[in-house]
């Protein structure tokens, strides 16, 4: 039996064109955003503070993740991670979404995945466990 891959570059139609222009428009977004973060901060220009931790005093899993890319646009990685862990992962990640969201739309093309049920629970599960890490080491170890 053959299975068909789970992840395959297909023509794209006209839903998926505005979806991946609009996921590269708000990571580029993202990327400007927190390339210019510590000149915003210092004029009182940034998002608000998190939510979370405004009402509980203790950092949500995504905490320390705008700080820790704009301290990755000034090249100090220790410092990005010291703030969020997964901050250097996401950011590479980013990166390369842009390139890949870029190169879909100019190609008409998109991206499809369908990993099997049971590949799709592994990662969901992988994903849960490294954020929860992460979170983790947000509440007992790492600065808020």
């Amino acid at each position: 039996m053959v299975a068909s891959a789970p992840l395959a570059l297909v023509r794209a139609d006209r839903n998926a064109r505005l979806r991946n222009l609009l996921v590269l428009t708000v990571l580029v977004g993202w990327l400007v955003y927190t390339r210019f973060f510590w000149g915003l901060k210092a004029v009182h220009a940034t998002f608000p503070p998190c939510p979370f931790l405004l009402l509980t005093g203790h950092p949500c899993p995504l905490c320390g993740g705008t700080r820790s890319f704009a301290y990755l646009w000034q090249g100090d990685v220790a410092d990005a991670m010291r703030l969020y862990p997964l901050g250097p992962v996401l950011f590479g990640g980013t990166l390369f979404g842009i390139g890949g969201l870029a190169a879909a739309l100019l190609s008409d093309r998109t991206f499809r995945w369908r990993p099997s049920p049971l590949w799709e629970r592994r990662i969901q599960l992988g994903a849960g466990a490294v954020l929860g890490t992460s979170w983790l080491l947000k509440l007992t170890v790492l600065p808020n």
